[in-house]
Parts: structure tokens; sequence; C-alpha cells
């Protein structure tokens, strides 16, 4: 018997009982779904980390605002507004290796330009700020320190702004309306796409420091010398932890802390969540390739029970093909084929159901995923190995019957 004459010969047995076929392969289904799911969490979450670190880098740490206490209960981290301008000065004097050092602003607001608006993120920043974060101009320029020494009323937008407000149109040079204030539009940013944690990094209009405080953003601090964040670019190859150390020494000085005092100011570097990042993404992945792992398992027994009771209800089939001349080999290549296709279909179906949990993960809990063909290819192998396990002894044990007890018993 040839391999296409068994192949169709499996392929009749395995469609004259489709239901019990069907049912065979659910826990296989499952179990490829998972590895698929398990593999495009882990694509994803390595893809996100590498593009966070080719678009902002880990030399990168952030000083926001502390928190506090309020009814005995604490409050959010930025509810204690102690960042200043004089934290800059003071950071870029007392640590060395700090490259770049830029206080900023933000705050959510309208955008407006003829009939189109648009409610983004408002960030007040000196032109310092694009370099401590890797931001890169698509078209025109940034701002100057004459504009924010002057307060100009002058804005840089992202892609998503100038998509929305511009349509596909030049954007520099054109007049918008920034919460009821007119600014022309100096430039426009690359794209950036999402950061690691989910947000648009695109969605964001850039304005003078100065500006933001006096026109946009000033009614809403009661100090013109505050600061909202600061943004610190170490030089490449920084001891990254003793850096942190200093400038936690140096705003503590900044702020007069006592010894006995604690930090009234946050600092984070992108190294720390980026990891804790991969981690959350790392369990995910353990989650799964334990669902994997055990409803690969269960499919496997299902596949095999089933092809044994295949076995015991086709002793006469296989008896009478034994003694008309079939050799063993021809009856356990049939019986390994019905497996392998059986874990093949349902490796199949597992692999679509994978994508579209996939897909439902990152729409749901904003898991970023990866699906490519090196995962289907890994997930097909799966499938054929539980097959081939699955139906060997099976196969072994119909290719051992005897012609003649197998037609007298059947």
């Amino acid at each position: 018997m040839t391999y296409a004459d068994g192949l169709r010969t499996a392929l009749d047995s395995l469609w004259a009982n489709p239901l019990r076929s069907a049912l065979t392969t659910l826990g296989l289904m499952v179990g490829v779904g998972a590895v698929v799911a398990m593999l495009a969490v882990g694509a994803g979450a390595r893809h996100k980390v590498e593009q966070a670190i080719a678009t902002i880098g880990l030399d990168l740490l952030v000083v926001a605002n502390g928190s506090q206490s309020a009814g005995g209960r604490q409050q959010g981290s930025g509810s204690l507004l102690t960042l200043t301008e004089r934290d800059v000065r003071e950071i870029a004097q007392r640590v060395p290796a700090i490259m770049v050092a830029a206080g900023s602003v933000a705050g959510q607001g309208q955008v407006v330009h003829a009939n189109r608006n648009w409610f983004t993120t408002l960030r007040g920043v000196t032109p310092e700020y694009f370099a401590a974060r890797n931001w890169i101009l698509a078209s025109g320029r940034s701002m100057s320190p004459p504009e924010v020494r002057a307060a100009a009323k002058v804005a840089v937008i992202g892609q998503t702004v100038a998509e929305r407000l511009f349509e596909g149109q030049p954007a520099v040079g054109r007049q918008i309306r920034i919460e009821h204030v007119p600014f022309t539009v100096i430039g426009v940013m690359a794209d950036r796409g999402p950061a690691p944690w989910g947000a648009d990094q695109d969605d964001v209009v850039f304005m003078p420091l100065s500006t933001a405080k006096k026109s946009v953003l000033g009614q809403r601090q009661q100090r013109t010398d505050l600061l909202g964040q600061i943004t610190l670019r170490m030089h490449p190859h920084s001891d990254v932890a003793a850096v942190e150390r200093q400038v936690i020494s140096a705003l503590r000085h900044s702020h007069r802390l006592r010894t006995d005092e604690s930090d009234d100011f946050n600092v984070s570097n992108v190294a720390e969540s980026l990891a804790a990042r991969q981690e959350s993404s790392a369990v995910m992945s353990r989650l799964l390739a334990s669902v994997a792992t055990i409803s690969l398992v269960v499919g496997g027994i299902g596949i095999m029970n089933i092809m044994l009771v295949s076995v015991s209800e086709r002793r006469r089939e296989i008896g009478l093909r034994l003694a008309v001349g079939a050799q063993p080999a021809d009856i356990r290549r049939q019986f390994l084929l019905e497996a392998i296709l059986l874990s093949l279909a349902g490796g199949v179906i597992g692999i679509a159901l994978g994508v579209a949990g996939s897909a439902l993960l990152a729409q749901l809990a904003g898991w970023p995923v990866l699906v490519g063909p090196l995962t289907f290819a890994i997930a097909l192998i799966f499938s054929v190995a539980v097959g081939i396990t699955s139906g060997y002894y099976p196969a072994y044990r119909a290719s051992s019957l005897d012609p003649i007890d197998a037609l007298r018993e059947g």
C-alpha cells in the first residue's frame, strides 16, 4: 500500500465518524490554541521591549512629584507638588553622569483647527526635553531657547494630532487654538507608536514651558516655578543604580529634607519599568504554557483512547486485510496516519483559536502580542508530535493482530 492509498483510507475512516473525530480533537484544539497564545504573548513582549529600547533607551530616569496623605489615606503619585526648575539645575550640577536634564509640565486640553478639534495631552517643555526623550522631528523645527524665554505661542505636535487636525495636509506654519489660545505649529514629530505601557506617544502637543505655565496650564498651578516631571538622560553605559542614588541625594539636598523624612518625589528608571513589563508578560506566558501542556496531554490521551476503540471496532476489517495480503506495516501506517490527521485538524483549528485569543488578549488586557510564521510552524510541529506519540501504540496493536483471531472475534 502506498502512502497515498493509506492517506485516502485514513480519511475515509475518519469521515465515517465525523462527530467522534471532531470531539477527539477538542483537547488538542485547546492545547494548540494555548501554545499559539503563549508564543504570541512572549514574542510580543520581547518586541515591545526591543522597540522601547530602540526609541527610548535604557539610560533614562524620570522624576515625578511625590504623594501626600489626606485623612490618613495615601493619595496617588504626583499629588504633592514639590519639583521645581531649581531641582533641574541642582541635578545637572551635582550629578556628572546626567547628560541632559529637562523639566516639564503636562495637562489635558482641547486643540482646534478650523472646524476640527481634538482632546489631547498638552506638555510644556524646554528644547532639552526632545534630546532627553530621543524625540525626532518629521518636519519643521523644535522650539528655541529665546522662544521659551519669551513665552512664544508656538507648538510642536505629534503625528496623531496632525492627522486628526490636518488630515494629511502640511501642518507646519498653520494656526491652531489650544484651550482658546492661538498658536503657530512650527514642527511635527516623527511617529513614535504606542509606549510599552500602551499609551499613544503621538497624541501630544508640545509648547514652551513658560507658555504652558502663563497661557495654558498656569491656572492649574499655585507657583510658576513648579514642574510636573523631570526627565534625565544619562551618559551611555552609566551605572543606573549609582546615578539614581546620586539624583535622590541631589533632590533631598535641594528640598532640604532631614534624614528622618521620606522622599517627597519618585525616581523611576526605564530599565526597571521594562523589566517589570516583561516579567508580567512572562508570567502570562508561563500560565499559558501550563494550560497548553495539560491540554496537549489530555488531547493526546483522548486521541489514543479513540484510536484504541477504533482498533477494537475494526478487528474484522484489520483481520481481513491481513488475510488478503496486507503487511503489518500497512496497517500500522494507516492508523498512524489517522492519528496524525486528527491531530493536524485539531492543530489547524487550535491555531485559529489561538490567533483569535491573542487578539482578544491584546484588546481586553492590553498585552502585547505578535503572531508570525514561526508560531504557526511550532504549533503544527506540536500537533504532529502529539499525533505520532498518541497514535503509535494503537497502530502497533492493530498491526500485531493475528488475522485468524481477528476474523473470528470480529
